[in-house]
């Protein structure tokens, strides 16, 4: 009888105290969060990060590697890159030569790449340079079917320089700056070929041509994709970005 007189007394206690705990209030670290400040602005150190992920989903969904696979290379190799006699013209005559029925009918785009892209801003803080580097594989056929003459590997780095500039009513935009292709950042490498002689000599007059005509066609290509991929990013995006190149505030992170 004592130990059942007991447990109803404590269970008695017990029920009050908890009635007692139901009008306190929740400690802070058990509450559901609170919805303060629900718009807060992006913070300095992640603008960087969601504008280069933003101005790189914006060049690939608006087509940039069917612009890299579509370049008209064989064209501009026919015509030598503007030289007398082109390349096919000239060039292959003596390729010919030494291998008999020879002949480049056909270049080919594979492969292409946009890479990580850099983003850098000014020592003034009032302008960013965002480097788009870009990779694509180029095949030169031969009328060999299944037979690739050579296949190179070439790489090249496209520069936009981003400003933050008012219009006529006041309103604060990003447009497009400068727009070139980074000097002595073309890279072009064998990855096979038919044979040492006289590939060698065709390697290089097709390197010679195209560092000569690619940086400006690819250019020519990429930057005006950087105007539209800029004008359509998010308002709010944009507004935080504004923000920080009109006062000259760094946010990008120097490593």
């Amino acid at each position: 009888m004592f130990q059942t007189g007991g447990l109803l007394v404590f269970y008695g206690l017990l029920a009050q105290t908890m009635a007692q705990f139901r009008g306190l209030p929740i400690p802070l670290d058990q509450a559901l969060p609170l919805n303060v400040n629900p718009a807060l602005p992006l913070s300095p150190t992640g603008l960087a990060g969601i504008l280069t992920n933003a101005l790189s989903n914006g060049l690939l969904s608006g087509g940039l590697l069917g612009i890299l696979e579509n370049l008209p290379l064989l064209d501009i190799l026919k015509t030598g890159g503007g030289t007398s006699g082109g390349l096919l013209g000239g060039l292959l005559g003596r390729v010919i030569s030494v291998i008999p029925g020879l002949n480049i009918i056909d270049v080919k785009v594979t492969d292409p790449q946009l890479l990580e892209l850099g983003l850098v801003q000014s020592p003034d803080g009032h302008r960013l340079y965002v480097t788009i580097p870009l990779g694509i594989k180029l095949q030169v056929n031969t009328p060999l079917v299944g037979t690739n003459l050579l296949r190179l590997a070439v790489k090249l780095n496209i520069t936009a320089e981003i400003l933050a500039v008012r219009d006529k009513q006041e309103r604060i935009h990003l447009v497009l700056g400068d727009c070139t292709h980074s000097p002595g950042s073309l890279q072009i490498s064998l990855l096979d070929g038919l044979g040492p002689l006289p590939i060698q000599s065709l390697l290089d007059s097709l390197t010679g041509i195209l560092n000569k005509v690619l940086p400006e066609l690819v250019q020519g290509k990429v930057c005006p994709l950087v105007n539209e991929v800029l004008s359509g990013l998010d308002v709010t995006l944009v507004h935080d970005i504004v923000n920080m190149l009109i006062h000259g505030l760094q946010f990008v992170i120097k490593v």
